[in-house]
């Protein structure tokens, strides 16, 4: 019992002090099985040994009227309350003295110390306005278009797409979004589908000084979409004075129908099961039959192969051979296209294992594309 208390003891202590030291996170562990060990060992020892006025004597020599069991029995017990006395402050101790979690500190640190950059933004997921939910697919991917379009200009800033739709759906004021995600400026938006009719609302906002830079309104057809996306990038480098040291960039365009069918597939292969994702590389190839030249939609179906590898979706020489094709044929459009050249190099690397050809197609992708998160 004494050893099961004093045990809970150092374990209580170990991790009060994990959170105040800088030590590795498996300390607690390897305390936890030192002790765990040893107990097997206490046992062992308090069966054979017995602690009498001479000392410790193994039990079978012990002369049971020389025994001192009943004045140990009580010191133990009064060291069992102890020693729970002890616990129990440090539980306490634990409650009260605030966590330092690794990294997030650390995080909360540079983000105090180091402000915003003056041209830094995050595009939030636009609010879905459609009658229908599922029309979801739509709203996320045009704010994906627009994230990756403001992404391609060296000059600015812009947050991940993981970070920045990490506050979907959530309450939470532009202020704190821009503290959390670092930026100085926050795009958000709306946009209602109703068959090939799109109501676009944006708005630009600056985080410091909580304030409207610029919004606008757009009722148009799907026809139309590529020029809005590239009216709404255009309006932010505007607004935040960035000067642009070469030509501005511009969405990729293909058909209304190719596009649609692209914005589902990819809203799909988001979704990460195994199923999603082969609807995503039949809807891939329905969108690549209308507009064969979609370099868009090649890259995300090689992706699409990938992904369904490691799944269990599709076996790993097949995935890969298929994504290889898909590669190939961007390529063969744009030999230049940053987002080909990295999965050209993840291929080197994860398929083939050649790290020297893998880190030369990175390198000349990163040459391309700096600001590419995937690269």
């Amino acid at each position: 019992m004494l050893y099961i208390v004093a045990s809970w003891l150092i374990l209580q202590v170990a991790d009060v002090l994990s959170s105040l030291l800088p030590v590795p996170e498996w300390t607690g562990s390897l305390v936890f099985i030192f002790l765990a060990l040893g107990f097997p060992l206490v046992m062992v020892f308090s069966w054979i040994y017995e602690l009498t006025p001479e000392g410790l004597k193994r039990e079978q020599e012990v002369d049971r009227s020389q025994s001192i069991t009943h004045q140990t029995g009580r010191k133990i017990n009064i060291l069992i309350i102890v020693m729970l006395a002890l616990a129990i402050g440090s539980v306490v101790a634990d409650r009260l003295i605030p966590r330092r979690v690794p990294g997030v500190q650390a995080h909360v640190d540079e983000e105090t110390s180091a402000p915003a950059p003056d041209r830094s933004i995050a595009v939030l997921p636009f609010v879905n306005m459609s009658s229908e939910p599922e029309q979801v697919y739509f709203s996320d991917g045009m704010s994906e278009e627009l994230l990756n379009l403001l992404a391609k200009v060296p000059e600015l800033t812009v947050a991940s797409r993981t970070s920045a739709f990490s506050f979907k759906g959530k309450d939470v004021r532009i202020a704190e979004v821009a503290s959390a995600l670092n930026v100085s400026h926050v795009l958000e938006g709306s946009i209602r589908k109703a068959g090939d009719q799109v109501r676009i609302t944006a708005q630009l906002i600056d985080a410091r000084r909580d304030v409207h830079l610029w919004s606008a309104t757009w009722d148009r057809t799907l026809d139309d979409v590529f020029a809005i996306q590239d009216e709404i990038a255009s309006s932010v480098v505007d607004e935040l004075k960035v000067t642009l040291l070469g030509q501005a960039p511009k969405v990729v365009e293909t058909s209304p129908e190719a596009y649609n069918l692209f914005l589902q597939a990819r809203h799909l292969a988001g979704q990460g099961s195994i199923g999603s994702m082969r609807q995503a590389v039949e809807m891939y190839r329905e969108a690549l039959a209308i507009d064969p030249q979609y370099v868009p939609a090649w890259n995300s179906l090689s992706s699409a192969y990938i992904n369904l590898a490691p799944v269990g979706g599709m076996d790993f020489d097949e995935a890969y051979g298929k994504a290889k094709e898909a590669i190939d044929r961007v390529l063969e459009i744009d030999p230049e296209n940053a987002e080909a050249n990295s999965g050209l190099a993840w291929y080197y690397e994860v398929y083939l294992s050649d790290y020297e050809e893998a880190a030369r197609f990175y390198t000349k992708a990163m040459e391309l594309d700096p600001n590419h998160a995937r690269v």
